[in-house]
């Protein structure tokens, strides 16, 4: 069993074109996961120089490629709760921008031709108790009447004509959603920026932000040089690399949850066609989710928060034998199955668990995606290009109050009793 990522193990791995890091650069990026990469490729496109500073030895090395393999529409949270919480309108304009963001990561796909095996099955969320189900109902009632009249509730014996499990009570379908070969994405996304002209640094962490008067313009500094930066973008997500002298202000905002995943053998097409009729990608209602779905080699993916605690290669193998168990629990014909890879990765989860994007202190940044990244992170790419171009109001997370969690100052020490309450939680639901 490789304790490595099955995207990144089974894509090239990218050499950037850049050697020496430059003196200067219309904008430098901070972060080379899809984010970054992406705003790197919009930026170049409209002519800006662009340099993107990665700590690590490559690209996509953190969530981007950590990650489970959906690109999923559809709110981290309830719609109806943020409906409540925001109003109708506001929750009706984020939940599009998720549609947006699968729409973005589908163009860029075809636009820069990246062969990444996308296609866009739709996402079932299954209920494995009959509240669940209630629970999805009502949500589906809302949707469909306020802002997405394609979802379709699902009963138990549909369920199982498409997933091999008894486990499952009925589900939701929202059927814009896609899945796609993260490793193979990101090859991809880079090259294309570098097609473009934009230049990416490896193993060059930004240690240090000095801005320059009460402009956008930065000196970023980092043990391989300084670089003079007229905007800079902050697209670290969850990492914990950099200064917390510059970065720390987002640290005590974000908090990075670990999110473990394994994946099976070639299981063979027969044996996957049984266990995923119409290979979508699948989570379970509960605050202490699974999540799964196929690849085009006829693996299962399968993930899911078994441990809260950060990754690492002993915390890896412990959540790696707690999935594995799930596994069998919700597919028993696959208990024999051997475990070829398992990884642990970290997501960049906020307090409201929506995304944050905008500028403070002359940096924009866009971050905590709260485990639905892989689209909104290409989206967001995307956007805050135009909004570094001068267009504010291309960001739908603009304006929002993003406060520091009470507490929080650095590690999350807080993880075990907050795991501790979500487990009781979904024994009682």
């Amino acid at each position: 069993m490789k304790l490595d990522s099955y995207w990144t193990d089974t894509a090239p791995a990218l050499t950037p074109k850049a050697a020496e890091l430059p003196a200067s650069a219309d904008v430098v990026i901070v972060g080379a996961g899809f984010t970054g990469l992406s705003a790197a490729l919009a930026l170049a496109k409209r002519g800006a120089s662009v340099v993107v500073l990665e700590a690590g030895d490559r690209i996509a090395s953190e969530a981007s490629c950590r990650n489970g393999g959906h690109v999923n529409n559809g709110l981290a949270v309830d719609y109806g709760v943020a409906a409540d919480q925001y109003g109708i309108e506001q929750a009706r304009t984020w939940y599009h921008a998720f549609d947006a963001a699968v729409d973005s990561v589908e163009r860029v796909v075809r636009e820069e031709g990246i062969a990444c095996d996308f296609e866009r099955n739709g996402k079932l969320k299954l209920a494995t108790k009959p509240a669940h189900y209630e629970t999805l109902a009502r949500s589906a009632d809302r949707m469909r009447r306020e802002v997405d009249p394609d979802v379709e509730l699902i009963d138990a014996t549909r369920v199982r004509q498409e997933v091999g499990s008894e486990r499952f009570v009925g589900g939701l379908l929202q059927k814009k959603s896609a899945q796609m070969h993260m490793g193979r994405f990101a090859h991809g996304l880079a090259s294309a920026a570098e097609r473009h002209g934009a230049q990416i640094q490896l193993g060059t962490a930004a240690t240090r932000l000095e801005r320059q008067g009460t402009g956008h313009a930065h000196r970023v500094h980092t043990a391989r040089g300084t670089i003079h930066a007229k905007q800079v973008l902050l697209a670290t997500g969850a990492s914990q690399h950099g200064g917390y002298g510059s970065f720390g202000w987002l640290r005590r905002r974000i908090v990075g949850i670990g999110s473990f995943i394994i994946v099976t053998e070639p299981l063979g097409a027969e044996r996957a066609q049984a266990v995923l009729a119409v290979r979508r990608t699948c989570v379970t209602v509960a605050n202490i989710h699974h999540y799964f779905r196929l690849t085009v080699d006829h693996r299962l993916v399968f993930g899911g928060r078994a441990r809260f605690a950060v990754s690492s290669p002993t915390s890896d193998q412990k959540s790696g034998a707690i999935l594995k168990r799930g596994l069998a629990e919700t597919f028993p014909q696959l208990a024999d199955a051997k475990i070829d890879y398992c990884w642990g990765g970290l997501v960049d989860m906020t307090q409201d668990r929506l995304p944050h994007a905008g500028e403070r202190d002359g940096l924009y940044y866009s971050m905590g995606y709260s485990g639905h990244g892989t689209q909104m992170s290409v989206h967001m790419g995307q956007r805050m290009a135009e909004v570094m171009d001068g267009n504010a109001a291309a960001n739908p997370w603009r304006d929002r109050a993003w406060p520091a969690i009470p507490g929080h100052l650095g590690p999350p020490w807080f993880l075990p009793a907050v795991g501790l309450y979500y487990r009781v939680k979904d024994m009682v639901a």
